[in-house]
C-alpha cells in the first residue's frame, strides 16, 4: 500500500497520467457529436472586453480546453495537489497556462499574477469549486476578479451521453465514451460592477452557482446522464 501511495506522489507518474488522459480527451472529443449551445457568447466576449473569467467545475472541466480558441492567451489557476497537477498537466497540453495556488496554499501570490493577467487583458480560467470542494459550490475568487478588473464571468459546462459518473470522488466526475452525443453550453456574462457593497456579492456568486449548476442539470437530462447532487466533499486523505 505504501508503495502505491509513493508512486502516486511521482512527478512522472503525474506527467505520464496526464498524458494519457490528454489523449484520451482528444479522441473522446473528436468522435463526439457536439451540439454547441452559445458558444460564441463567449468568443463574442473575449472579442469585446479583451479578456475573460473563465469557470468550469471540477467535475467538468476535463473538456473545457477543447473549446479554447488557442489564438488567445489563458492561464488557469491550478491546486498544487496531486489532482491539481494532473489537471495542469492536461491543460498544458491545450496550451492553457497554470497558475499554483488555491484559496489555501498561496492565495496572495497567485491572486497577484491572476489580476496582472486580467489588466494585461488575458484571460483566466478558474475551478470555482476546487482543490476541497463542496462540488458545484462557487468560491468568492471570480467575484473578486470581476469586480476588481471590470471582466465579465462566463461559464462552460458540458454533458455527454452514456457517460459515467465517478460516484466515490468527490467531484462526481463525468467519463465519458467515444462516439456519442454531446452538448457544450456556455453561460450568459455576469459582471460585477466596482461600487458593489461587499453585502451585495454573495447575491452574485449564488447567482452565477445556480446559473452553472441548472445548466450541468438541464444538459445531463436531456442526454440520460444520472443526476448528481451538489455539496460533496473530498476525503481527507485526497489532498496529502
Amino acid at each position: 500500500m505504501r508503495f502505491f501511495k509513493k508512486i502516486s506522489k511521482s512527478e512522472h507518474v503525474t506527467h505520464l497520467v496526464s498524458y494519457l488522459c490528454y489523449w484520451y480527451v482528444r479522441f473522446v472529443a473528436f468522435t463526439t457529436r457536439w451540439e454547441k449551445r452559445d458558444v460564441e457568447v463567449f468568443y463574442d466576449n473575449l472579442k469585446e472586453h479583451k479578456a475573460v473569467i473563465f469557470i468550469a467545475w471540477h467535475g467538468r472541466i476535463a473538456f473545457a480546453p477543447c473549446f479554447w480558441n488557442r489564438s488567445s492567451k489563458l492561464s488557469a489557476l491550478v491546486s498544487p495537489h496531486r489532482d491539481g497537477q494532473l489537471i495542469a498537466g492536461l491543460l498544458k497540453r491545450f496550451g492553457i497556462e497554470n497558475i499554483s495556488g488555491s484559496t489555501n496554499e498561496n492565495p496572495r501570490s497567485a491572486a497577484v499574477k491572476l489580476l496582472r493577467e486580467l489588466k494585461n487583458n488575458a484571460s483566466i480560467a478558474i475551478i470555482p469549486d476546487g482543490p476541497r470542494g463542496p462540488s458545484m459550490t462557487m468560491t468568492m475568487s471570480p467575484i473578486y476578479y470581476a469586480k476588481t478588473t471590470g471582466k465579465p464571468i462566463i461559464g462552460l459546462t458540458y454533458s455527454i451521453a452514456r457517460s459515467k459518473i465517478l460516484s466515490k470522488s468527490w467531484d462526481r466526475m463525468l467519463i465519458p465514451l467515444p462516439f456519442q452525443k454531446g452538448i457544450v453550453a456556455v453561460t450568459k456574462p455576469f459582471f460585477i460592477p466596482k461600487n458593489t457593497p461587499k453585502e451585495n456579492l454573495e447575491n452574485y456568486r449564488k447567482q452565477i452557482e445556480d446559473e452553472m449548476n441548472k445548466l450541468t442539470w438541464q444538459l445531463d437530462q436531456e442526454l440520460g446522464v444520472p443526476p448528481i447532487e451538489q455539496g460533496t466533499l473530498p476525503r481527507k486523505h485526497n489532498h496529502n
